[in-house]
């Protein structure tokens, strides 16, 4: 696979979202551990987890999984998020510069290693000016427990005011071809000052691989249940976008999936997407979307798709 710098090393242009495998998709079920072990057998080694998937637990899989190949592994990881309300996703901030101390050891024991090689800010706390933040998990990096660090959603503004405390190694957005936004300024700005962009839900949360449809329904647990773009309106709306991949795709003899993820590849080279899934077959699929040859006149097709109905959250 095609190698993309990141935080300081190379990783495979496609990396591993390891959420799904024990948080936000319902109950987790699936092959996970293995799924780990098979995307670095595979290059794809980048693995971005959270303090907050599963309130643990995902750094913990994460850790038994890397345990004897860390140095294989580009592990990234986030703090400054808390589960207020399990059951419906209601997500706090806490980015008070005592919590982020405490933060980046709890990861390093969960995940079972000395440092992680990228550590972001999940989201900045309205309550505490990003220079604080920043300031206080630079001191992560000055003790060797993180080797870099990430802002997550964030827009160029703050960004910048990140920059000018410590550097920023990579910004973490959503970005697929029903979610856009970055392409105007953050990518660009990214690829100017030698910053990574980390494209999270690259598969539109499963909606681009054609898989679900307006009578989709979603298990207790699945995020996707309390999403406004998965409402069964919602789903039927979007569908013209669902079905013009999938065209991409059978010209292409690729999967609808392979072609969402291409498209993000294609978006810049310093663009690494981490499709998330707890399963082998759909890891592999993933993966092969590293071997799709965009011309562009099919990625001028999909860059005229139109704006999805629904917010993202």
């Amino acid at each position: 696979m095609e190698r993309r710098p990141i935080a300081g090393r190379e990783a495979g242009a496609i990396g591993l979202g390891c959420m799904p495998i024990s948080w936000a998709y319902g109950p987790g079920e699936g092959d996970g551990f293995r799924v780990i072990e098979r995307a670095l057998d595979a290059g794809a080694t980048l693995l971005d987890t959270a303090e907050v998937y599963g309130i643990g637990e995902n750094e913990r899989v994460v850790g038994r999984a890397i345990a004897g190949r860390r140095d294989e592994a580009v592990v990234a990881t986030k703090c400054g998020l808390t589960v207020e309300d399990v059951a419906t996703y209601d997500l706090g901030r806490d980015a008070r510069p005592e919590t982020l101390r405490a933060a980046i050891d709890g990861s390093l024991e969960r995940l079972g290693t000395d440092r992680v090689d990228l550590w972001y800010l999940h989201r900045v706390d309205p309550d505490v000016p990003v220079e604080k933040s920043v300031g206080a998990m630079a001191e992560a990096v000055a003790a060797g427990k993180a080797l870099s660090l990430g802002l997550s959603e964030v827009d160029v503004p703050t960004l910048e005011r990140a920059l000018a405390v410590h550097p920023i190694a990579a910004v973490q957005s959503e970005l697929s071809l029903w979610t856009r936004d970055a392409l105007a300024e953050m990518i660009p700005f990214c690829a100017r000052h030698g910053i990574a962009f980390v494209a999270f839900s690259p598969l539109g949360r499963g909606f681009l691989t054609g898989a679900l449809g307006s009578g989709t329904t979603f298990a207790p647990g699945d995020m996707r249940g309390h999403n406004p773009r998965f409402t069964p309106d919602a789903l039927a709306a979007n569908q013209a976008i669902a079905d013009a991949v999938r065209d991409v795709a059978e010209r292409l003899g690729a999967t609808p999936a392979q072609v969402a993820i291409a498209w993000v590849l294609a978006q810049g080279s310093h663009v690494v997407p981490i499709p998330g899934t707890r399963r082998i077959a759909y890891l592999e699929e993933n993966l092969g979307a590293a071997n799709v040859q965009m011309t562009p006149e099919l990625l001028a097709v999909l860059d005229a798709l139109p704006e999805p109905v629904g917010p993202r959250y």
